[in-house]
């Protein structure tokens, strides 16, 4: 419609200018091309419009067919984000009753009563008694075995006092000697030992542990004893060896050992003059492990077999003290 007015326009503005003669032929034709170049580019507009168009419906056409898929995907995105944030919010309800709980049950336990907490402090208070006293026992031992330790010295400048004045050596010729021997724990004891027949080596080795003992080198003395026994295991001064490594473990508090060693003594050497004290040892070492029913029993045992003892009498005091 737009073209057949624009050509109408065109038709009458010829007609004028061919009345009224103000136009050459040429003019005339330039108006004609003119006309043509518009009309084929109206063509053209007319046909882009047309594509346009056509363009358009297809594309709704499109889309018409995806909305379906589209509300498809995005439903089942929709259900995924539901089904995780109901997740997440179930796990939070979960750790809210935990801590509820938790808060509950601290709430119960500072509702309890105060005996418990005062059973707790009692019992406390009881075992700090416990070991002020156990602190006490051990101080009070600690002096005493100071007191023996003193005592024990002053004995063995006794004896090396006397050994000097003696001036003599164990095992020379025929002659007798007197050894003097510190049993701790209990009174010193003259032993008369008969050496006849042993020899100047074996005395001198024994000799030579027993100075060692009373210089309190008790690691080194009971090595020599050990070795004095491994090369004269049957000599009359072998039982006192014996008797005497059983002294250095006692000495040391390795009770256990001492009793094993002081059994030693009595059972190797049945006939010697040492099995009196090793039992009397023995009943001290059972009475410092705590164990006082077979303190007991030794300490009866040597007032009963060795009535006449020294060691008899040391059971007697001692017995009285064991409750």
């Amino acid at each position: 419609m737009g073209k057949i007015g624009w050509k109408r326009g065109c038709f009458i503005l010829w007609a004028v200018i061919s009345l009224y003669g103000c136009a050459t032929t040429e003019d005339v034709r330039i108006l004609d091309r003119e006309v043509h170049r518009l009309d084929s580019q109206l063509n053209t507009l007319q046909k882009e419009k047309d594509a346009l168009k056509n363009d358009l419906v297809a594309f709704q056409t499109e889309v018409q067919k995806e909305i379906p898929t589209l509300k498809t995907a995005l439903s089942t995105e929709t259900k995924k984000l539901q089904a995780d944030l109901l997740l997440r919010v179930e796990a939070l309800q979960s750790q809210i009753r935990t801590l509820s709980t938790e808060v509950e049950e601290y709430k119960e336990f500072l509702k309890r009563p105060s005996k418990e907490i005062e059973r707790m402090r009692e019992d406390i208070a009881l075992r700090m008694r416990t070991l002020e006293e156990r602190g006490k026992t051990f101080e009070e031992e600690s002096k005493t075995q100071e007191d023996r330790t003193k005592t024990i010295e002053e004995r063995i400048k006794g004896i090396e006092d006397q050994l000097k004045m003696l001036g003599g050596k164990i095992g020379q010729g025929d002659s007798k000697k007197i050894e003097e021997e510190k049993i701790p724990g209990g009174e010193s004891s003259a032993d008369v030992k008969d050496v006849k027949g042993l020899s100047a080596g074996a005395g001198d080795l024994y000799k030579d542990a027993y100075e060692t003992f009373q210089k309190g080198d008790l690691e080194r003395a009971r090595r020599k004893f050990e070795a004095f026994l491994k090369q004269y295991p049957n000599t009359d001064l072998s039982d006192n060896a014996q008797f005497w490594i059983g002294e250095t473990y006692y000495l040391k508090k390795d009770f256990e050992k001492a009793i094993l060693e002081y059994e030693k003594a009595i059972t190797k050497y049945p006939e010697g003059d040492k099995i009196p004290a090793a039992l009397f040892k023995q009943a001290l070492a059972f009475s410092e492990l705590g164990d006082k029913s077979n303190a007991k029993d030794l300490l009866k045992r040597v007032m009963e077999r060795y009535p006449h003892s020294d060691q008899a009498e040391m059971a007697k005091k001692k017995l009285e003290t064991i409750k």
